[in-house]
């Protein structure tokens, strides 16, 4: 019982906290997205944003004008949103372009081709991400999750931090947004076992990885304010939103969401609002400050993202995995 007590654990809380966060939402109105002014001129990356909400995040911003890459695994369904965007907006640009988060080397070949177009970035938002998969290691030997939502992102930023600084000025800063969700609430950043090996949990490994993105996201904001740069770094939480990201659920629980989640969850559109907002929001322009963003509105995150030596130490830690140092 000891040996299974850490596996089961995770579980309860992640579903426990799912019921609280979706009772909450079904007694919340949702966040509605303000009318956003033109964006023209603007470049914006999104990870993953060939379906769900991250497609939803490239349809809108291409109405506003955005030059979009989206940046995905599946060529043919990432080319599929670009058809289908740019048959609904006529004068839209989008463009689809290969990224595999679990591939450090696809990483950098993505960044390589974008520099090569010679374009500013203004936004880049960080959007992908795998959810309770079973145990398995990117093709560099890191735990999926963490390789994924958390370290293919830092790269990926990383890489794109100069361009993107380079593309900020006062009045017009770019900005990064990472989602996130509320399950990083009950992770830990374990700076000794990042690749969850002592005793794998692929809830709680899920959960791990977004409190590492925040922590990320609130380090990187920390040290764009001291440097002076016109870039700002945010990170959102969607919401229980109605996309596949549910489809390792355990089998009893995965047909039952499959049956309410129409019913009972937001919308792609409903979960891509606050993103957007967070991304494009004039109100928000040259702001700096924690910025965890849910429903539209700032919250305040679990401690871990306010400790400097832990927001430090997972910052060298990743450099150093990344061969950055």
């Amino acid at each position: 019982m000891s040996s299974l007590w850490p596996r089961v654990l995770p579980v309860l809380r992640l579903y426990l906290l799912g019921l609280k966060v979706l009772l909450l939402q079904l007694f919340t109105s949702a966040f509605r997205l303000p009318v956003m002014p033109r964006q023209d001129g603007k470049v914006a990356i999104v990870t993953g944003g060939g379906r769900g909400i991250g497609y939803e995040v490239v349809r809108h911003m291409a109405s506003l004008g955005v030059h979009v890459i989206i940046g995905g695994r599946d060529e043919r369904e990432g080319l599929a949103a670009v058809r289908r965007i740019c048959e609904e907006y006529k004068e839209a640009k989008v463009e689809f372009r290969k990224l595999d988060l679990a591939s450090l080397q696809s990483v950098h070949q993505f960044v390589q081709r974008f520099k090569q177009q010679g374009l500013p970035l203004n936004v880049l938002i960080n959007n992908a991400g795998v959810m309770l998969v079973p145990e398995s290691r990117t093709e560099d030997g890191f735990e999926q999750h963490f390789g994924v939502n958390y370290l293919g992102h830092f790269l990926l930023t990383w890489l794109l931090l100069d361009t993107l600084k380079d593309s900020g000025k006062s009045g017009h800063f770019s900005r990064v947004v990472n989602v996130s969700s509320s399950a990083h609430r009950i992770g830990e950043v374990r700076l000794n076992d990042l690749n969850s090996r002592q005793c794998y949990s692929a809830h709680a490994a899920y959960c791990h990885s977004k409190l590492a993105q925040l922590v990320f996201s609130s380090h990187l904001q920390q040290e764009l304010q001291h440097g002076g740069f016109p870039v700002t770094s945010w990170a959102v939480d969607p919401g229980m939103v109605d996309t596949a990201l549910y489809c390792h659920l355990w089998k009893p629980l995965h047909l039952a969401h499959s049956a309410l989640a129409p019913l009972l969850l937001k919308t792609p559109v409903e979960g891509a609002a606050t993103v957007l907002h967070a991304a494009l929001s004039p109100a928000l322009e040259g702001e700096y400050g924690e910025g965890y963003w849910s429903n539209g509105y700032r919250e305040m995150t679990t401690p871990p993202t306010f400790d400097p030596q832990l927001k430090l130490s997972l910052w060298e830690t990743s450099l150093q995995l990344l061969g950055l140092q």
